[in-house]
């Protein structure tokens, strides 16, 4: 009887398969992440403030932007003049006491914020905040 000696393979580790997998984890979770910071508009530019601060996250807090233009958006979709006070019941569920940020663009006419906070007001909304950046 003839005893081989052929020397026995080790098995190796192939890295290639767990990197594979790895990559499809991140990019399944980049994709599958919903950024939903309602209060990052596009172009508005907000105002400075020496005593601005972070905003804390309160998940019923309605952010209404102010643009340049004049228009308004609430919750990222454009609300009309003439809706807002109406859209604003909608979005507090009737509630008075749920905050409501106002981010007007810093060049927006005092007029245009005035009548967004006069929204507010007919909409019996008093927990308002104007938002401001650090500096």
């Amino acid at each position: 009887m003839r005893i081989r000696d052929d020397e026995i393979a080790e098995p190796e580790f192939s890295m290639a398969p767990l990197i594979d997998i790895v990559f499809q984890l991140l990019i399944f979770f980049m994709v599958a992440t919903t950024y939903s910071q309602q209060e990052k508009e596009l172009g508005i530019e907000l105002p400075n403030a020496a005593s601005a601060r972070e905003p804390e996250l309160v998940p019923e807090e309605l952010v209404i932007n102010v643009f340049r233009d004049g228009r308004v958006t609430l919750a990222g979709r454009d609300v009309p003049g003439d809706d807002l006070s109406s859209a604003l019941k909608q979005a507090a569920h009737e509630r008075t006491d749920v905050p409501v940020t106002i981010r007007g663009d810093r060049l927006v006419h005092h007029e245009d914020v005035v009548r967004v906070m006069d929204a507010c007001g007919l909409a019996g909304l008093t927990n308002l905040t104007v938002g401001t950046i650090d500096g």
